[in-house]
């Protein structure tokens, strides 16, 4: 997830997640210190990824809203084909770069440095899997399905990551939609949707 904010330097052994699984594994990824950044927790990543075992090999990926880019680089570590991350914040963006970088994983992923609503408007290919993990408190994830939606921007029976505040349940989605798994750890909760094609 990203956030509007300044970075401020990261303090070690503060600020890094771990990847879970696949050939990363382990590996540690630092990000700025930016207020509000919240990466998805290792217990949700580590389910959300059991839960796309058999899908996310040869995947192209969207992780709308990227901050610490944990969701776009677990998918990478396990088999992903590309990732296109979307980060707004310039500092966020260059920490992912480097971290791309170090991982040599530069090839199989796209940085944009833009917002979520002006990528939407940006034609490019259907993904297979799309990650959406907004910034709380703003009932984001209710204002971008239906863009996700309407702009065609998943293949046919692809599947889509929602996570919000545990209060807020499962937003509203399309009608061909399907809620396949629905959990929460925390005050996280998270779902997974896949998008039937329209008939």
């Amino acid at each position: 997830m990203r956030t509007l904010k300044g970075a401020r330097p990261a303090q070690p052994g503060r600020n890094s997640i771990r990847i879970i699984g696949g050939i990363w594994r382990g590996r540690r990824i630092g990000f700025p210190d930016i207020p509000g950044l919240r990466p998805t927790p290792d217990r949700v990543r580590e389910t959300l990824f059991n839960w796309l075992q058999t899908s996310i090999v040869g995947a192209r990926c969207l992780d709308l809203f990227a901050g610490s880019g944990a969701l776009g680089l677990e998918a990478l570590s396990r088999g992903a084909a590309q990732t296109v991350f979307v980060e707004q914040t310039p500092a966020v963006c260059r920490v992912l770069q480097q971290t791309l970088a170090s991982l040599k994983a530069t090839a199989n992923a796209r940085i944009m440095e833009m917002g979520a609503a002006r990528f939407l408007r940006t034609p490019v290919e259907p993904f297979d899997i799309a990650f959406l993990d907004p910034p709380f408190g703003l009932n984001a994830l209710a204002e971008y399905i239906p863009l996700i939606e309407a702009g065609g921007w998943l293949k046919p029976e692809g599947l889509v990551y929602l996570e919000n505040e545990r209060e807020s349940a499962v937003p509203p989605l399309p009608p061909h939609w399907e809620l396949l798994k629905s959990k929460s750890a925390g005050q996280v909760g998270y779902h997974l949707v896949r998008a039937h094609a329209r008939s």
